[in-house]
């Protein structure tokens, strides 16, 4: 059992492994949901992180669920990175997460159930951590690994940021760098090692729990996390219902140093010419030097912030008392021929 590497149990993993933009699309034709009359205040037809319900006066309800295939080896570190990654779904409307319940599916007989624990164990850890409940779940017997976790947080509506919801002239930032799905794919190859490949794990596991407190800013219009289709596909989704343009400053866009040499090396995930192939038209990006990081799916990534450029500041030091680091990435700008321009 020792020698399994669950990387290997897997044609992809982690937010690499969801379905592509244009299917998905095709998918939910005809099953948006619909808050007319409802109690709920946010569904899915605006492909937002979480659903969110009014639940008493100016208390809401977020609820999200976020599962895959592994990413890496270890099942300690599957656990910790799932589960990281579902939080942020909570974080990123604004909201604080309060309960988690388990989702498993694992191949018993080929994995054992000592990995499974271990899945277990990280998951709870980090849940611990962030103060949730992992209070339970349901599981199943599967021939591919599978974990993750549905949570459910709180949010005041005067708090509650949506994805799609950027204004014009607003400054763009992102709190993680991008390049874990290259390295990640790099790794599932054998072309990198575990100790090349720890940095995109310490990225993963790293908590997007700023996003409830930046959430209390005014000034931030809007918010998400960059996960399985990358900067470009999210950030398309944060300017879909707006007449402007993203401009990007390339050299402003964080990348980790691991994986400058695999995009030199033209190594990428397979999710990211999935995403490119729907969005190529709205954007300027030709080079694969652009192209790769930019489309490349992070799994628990970083969050994607549109601010009014007189909040800036106070974001800013906002992130500083909080230790957390913030890349100014470009801002939205009046409407041109593409949607996403990069410089």
């Amino acid at each position: 059992m020792q020698d399994i590497q669950l990387t290997q149990q897997t044609k992809a993993g982690g937010c690499g492994c969801k379905i592509a933009p244009q299917q998905l699309h095709e998918i939910l034709q005809g099953h948006r949901s619909t808050t007319t009359g409802l109690h709920l205040l946010v569904g899915n037809e605006g492909n937002d992180d979480a659903a969110v319900m009014v639940w008493e006066g100016e208390d809401c309800l977020v609820h999200t669920t976020d599962f895959f295939m592994p990413i890496v080896d270890d099942p300690y570190d599957f656990g910790r990175i799932a589960a990281t990654n579902a939080l942020s779904d909570v974080w990123a409307m604004g909201g604080k997460p309060q309960m988690a319940l388990a989702i498993l599916g694992w191949p018993v007989a080929t994995l054992g159930t000592t990995s499974a624990s271990r899945v277990m164990q990280g998951a709870r850890e980090v849940c611990e951590r962030a103060g949730v409940a992992l209070a339970g779940g349901h599981s199943i017997e599967t021939q591919e690994p599978i974990f993750g976790l549905s949570v459910t947080g709180r949010v005041s509506k005067s708090s509650l940021k949506r994805n799609n919801t950027a204004q014009l002239g607003d400054v763009l930032y992102i709190t993680k760098p991008l390049g874990v799905g290259v390295m990640a794919t790099a790794f599932k190859r054998g072309i990198i090692d575990a100790a090349t490949f720890a940095p995109a794990i310490e990225s993963m596991t790293q908590s997007n729990a700023f996003g409830a407190v930046a959430a209390e800013l005014p000034g931030v219009t809007a918010m998400t996390d960059v996960t399985g289709f990358g900067l470009v596909g999210h950030l398309m989704e944060m300017i879909q219902d707006n007449d402007c343009t993203a401009v990007l400053d390339m050299e402003k866009i964080p990348i980790l140093a691991a994986a400058l040499p695999l995009i030199q090396q033209s190594i990428y995930a397979d999710m990211a010419m999935k995403t490119y192939s729907k969005y190529a038209s709205e954007t300027n990006i030709v080079a694969m030097a652009q192209l790769i990081p930019l489309f490349d799916p992070q799994t628990s990534g970083g969050l994607m912030l549109a601010v009014n450029p007189q909040d800036a500041q106070s974001l800013e030091l906002l992130a500083q008392e909080n230790g957390q680091v913030l890349y100014a990435i470009g801002r939205l700008e009046q409407r041109g021929e593409k949607r996403i321009m990069v410089l």
